[in-house]
């Protein structure tokens, strides 16, 4: 039984290296039953998201929260496919349960800032946006929306300062370098 489960696993990798994703999922359904571990839930959410089968990845993570609420993967899984929907509202609750866990929790942050660009919540982002560069001051990913939220508030000076830092980090970053370009002009 243990080397059938092994070559399940296996071939549902191989399947989704190739883009095969409903054929990866497929392979997994005979280990979705009653008795099913929270592993092939989170990986049978993944695999739905990736099919673009938002509401059937929720509800496989949800399932998989239901076995452990605790999990990090689990809320983070299920803000993929919310966020894939511009659910951003929901999204943000899952991710700030996220962060009221783990405080510092890196890609729950920098989801929960999609999130607030997504809802167009520019001062909440320039101010969530600020203080994880200061726990995070080598990271571009943070800076650009830094300055994206200066930018989408008129704070020019201040938007084409922070994406010079950015150019610091990656001279060839498309959004810093065609924001600067059109400063000059």
């Amino acid at each position: 039984m243990a080397n059938e489960n092994q070559e399940v696993w296996q071939k549902s990798y191989v399947l989704e290296s190739k883009g095969e994703y409903e054929k990866a999922a497929a392979v997994l359904t005979p280990l979705l039953n009653n008795k099913t571990s929270e592993y092939v839930l989170l990986r049978y959410g993944w695999l739905n998201y990736l099919q673009g089968n938002y509401n059937d990845a929720i509800d496989s993570y949800k399932r998989a929260l239901n076995f452990n609420s605790r999990s990090f993967d689990a809320r983070l899984g299920i803000s993929l496919p919310l966020m894939a929907q511009g659910r951003w509202k929901e999204a943000s609750r899952y991710l700030k349960q996220v962060i009221a866990q783990s405080p510092y929790h890196y890609l729950a942050h920098v989801r929960l800032m999609i999130c607030e660009e997504g809802l167009h919540q520019w001062k909440t982002l320039e101010k969530h946006s600020k203080s994880m560069a200061a726990y995070y001051p080598v990271d571009a990913i943070i800076l650009v929306y830094l300055a994206r939220s200066y930018a989408w508030q008129d704070k020019e000076e201040q938007a084409k300062a922070i994406y010079q830092r950015v150019l610091k980090r990656f001279p060839n970053h498309i959004e810093a370098n065609y924001f600067l370009k059109g400063q000059q002009n």
